[in-house]
């Protein structure tokens, strides 16, 4: 049985851990108000672009473009968007299980894939398995700008246009409530779901200088700004899995406290009586 100053020692322990996660679990709270603001703020400028693209790409004019149609896919690359630290509950490992068990199921050889990763954990993750990573980006901030991440998406983007990839899916966590967020794979090259965004549009636009150079600069833009999208959509997952995950972990805490602070007791009560039945025991012995 363990010593009082053993059950005390491990008292004060939990009692410092519960005041880490405590602080931590509030940060993120904090974080993730201003992550879920980003993420719903990007959605109308991502629409809006959208009902353009799909305007122009549905004209009915000849305005042809290599973004726009589906090809024989002999490469794919999977873009996957991590964290750079832990302590976020399944954030990671749920994400990084369901890219790994698509690549063993899809791919038969090194040749017909590869990984575009950002955050540290799933870089680490893919390179420790020997899976091929063409790009990778970490160090991302908590709320982070599209000038971060520019660079990434235009080269990733760009994979595409030069035919080295053949088809682009994004795995993310959708961002569902503080709770609820889930793991999402979405194709976003070649772009071949844009009659969505033209259903929604009833506007008519006049094009200069013509429509096939304004889908030279729009296209890129809008690949690149559905990346982006799902950065921000992430962000706010993790923030809320950490926040759920440190929430979790003081509330362990507090409960084990409660169960070591019934064993101090109970030890102590029982060296109490320990004593009182020695002195009675010594006193009777004098007697």
């Amino acid at each position: 049985m363990a010593s009082l100053r053993d059950i005390k020692t491990r008292i004060t322990s939990t009692q410092k851990t519960k005041q880490i996660t405590k602080a931590m679990q509030m940060v993120s709270a904090s974080k993730l108000n201003k992550a879920e603001l980003n993420a719903k703020s990007f959605v109308p400028y991502s629409e809006k672009l959208q009902e353009v693209v799909a305007s122009i790409a549905n004209s009915g004019e000849e305005a042809e473009h290599p973004m726009l149609k589906a090809r024989e896919v002999k490469k794919t690359a999977y873009f996957v968007i991590t964290s750079d630290r832990g302590l976020a509950g399944a954030y990671n490992s749920s994400i990084l299980r369901a890219v790994y068990r698509t690549i063993q199921e899809k791919h038969q050889s090194e040749d017909e894939y590869t990984v575009i990763v950002a955050g540290r954990v799933g870089r680490d993750f893919f390179k420790k398995r020997g899976i091929p990573v063409t790009k990778e980006i970490t160090g991302l901030p908590d709320q982070p700008n599209f000038a971060d991440i520019k660079d990434l998406t235009a080269e990733t983007v760009q994979l595409y246009i030069d035919e080295e990839i053949d088809e682009l899916i994004v795995y993310f966590n959708h961002y569902i409530s503080a709770i609820s967020q889930e793991v999402t794979a979405k194709q976003l090259l070649p772009l071949t779901n844009l009659d969505e965004g033209a259903n929604k549009s009833s506007s008519m636009y006049e094009y200069e200088p013509n429509q096939e150079e304004i889908l030279n600069v729009l296209l890129p833009q809008y690949a690149e700004s559905l990346i982006y999208g799902a950065l921000l959509d992430s962000k706010a997952s993790e923030h809320a899995s950490r926040m759920t995950a440190m929430q979790s972990a003081t509330d362990n805490a507090s409960d084990l406290i409660d169960d070591l602070s019934l064993q101090y007791n109970r030890a102590r009560q029982a060296a109490i009586t320990q004593e009182i039945t020695e002195i009675v025991g010594g006193v009777a012995a004098l007697e």
